[in-house]
């Protein structure tokens, strides 16, 4: 006890730093874990609040998750949800490495500040928005696609219900949005690599790719391992504002095989039903999964290299 007190004495000023932190992740992430009990009811809500509603509601079990698996789009959603995630995570790994390895070599880094930040911008946009420049390229009357469509004489378009191009132009969007903040990650790694490596490669001949291959890939290892084992811990979980909103309320209709995803099936079954115990359901069964996959994947790693594992 006396430790942990001059512990605490000594630490208190940095302690006081991260107490907002604390209660933050206390307020919203610890005490919500308790109302996953929801997923096991028939919830219902009831006139003295949420307690009372628990407290009161039918227990049931697995019924739930027996519910959500046996509907008829299961498969679908859990055949895009994984997918998608694969491609944001595999293809978005290789263009932020690869444009933070083109940023390290620029000579110019007034140029590399400036395309750093007009990569940034897109980030901080939100999906509203982005389906709005979307829409100006897309639309069926005023899109600037259809547009050039009809100036060649061709007939426009309606690309809201044309299914081959949305899996490609959905990655294309998931990934450029996160782009900018990931590879600043990753250049930021490799600024911190040690230059006399450079210099010893170069005096022994190394061209810029050997360099890039021997020096600048391993180096960035344990940061590329530890981000895709926080990746993987999502994979089940998809970008709602991406799938539903850019799609015109999650496509439907013709697009419904390729943009209905878990998070979008939730919301359409919560918002058209008011049933909050599917989505209670579905919620832990995704926060299940990603904390199985997470544990998996770093035991994976602990095996293979232990430094470059997460814990």
């Amino acid at each position: 006890m006396k430790k942990l007190i001059k512990t605490l004495k000594e630490n208190f000023v940095f302690l006081l730093m991260v107490l907002p932190g604390v209660i933050w992740l206390i307020l919203f992430f610890y005490i919500p874990v308790f109302g996953n009990v929801v997923a096991f009811q028939d919830f219902h809500i009831h006139p003295d609040g949420f307690i009372a509603s628990i407290l009161n509601s039918k227990w049931v079990g697995w019924d739930n998750f027996k519910f959500l698996f046996s509907s008829r789009d299961a498969f679908i959603i859990t055949r895009n949800t994984l997918l998608y995630n694969f491609g944001f995570i595999i293809l978005g790994l290789i263009a932020a490495v690869a444009i933070a390895i083109i940023f390290s070599e620029m000579r110019s880094k007034k140029l590399v500040k400036v395309y750093q930040t007009s990569m940034l911008f897109p980030y901080f946009l939100s999906w509203v928005i982005i389906s709005y420049f979307v829409d100006a390229f897309l639309n069926i009357d005023k899109g600037l696609i259809n547009h050039l469509l009809q100036g060649f004489g061709k007939e426009a378009i309606n690309f809201y219900t044309t299914l081959g191009i949305w899996p490609a132009l959905l990655l294309f969007l998931g990934i450029w949005k996160g782009l900018g903040y990931s590879s600043v990650i990753y250049y930021a790694t490799i600024m911190g690599i040690d230059p006399t490596y450079y210099e010893a490669a170069t005096v022994d001949g190394a061209t810029k790719w050997q360099r890039i291959r021997n020096i600048t890939l391993p180096q960035l290892t344990p940061l590329i391992t530890v981000l895709t084992i926080l990746a993987v811990g999502n994979i089940f979980r998809a970008d709602f504002g991406l799938f539903y909103t850019v799609t015109r309320n999650g496509g439907g209709g013709s697009l419904y095989s390729v943009t209905n995803v878990l998070d979008v099936y939730v919301y359409n079954g919560l918002s058209g039903t008011g049933d909050i115990t599917m989505a209670a359901a579905a919620g832990l069964y995704q926060s299940v999964v990603g904390l199985i996959l997470v544990l998996v994947s770093n035991l994976i790693v602990r095996r293979i290299d232990k430094d470059s594992a997460l814990f």
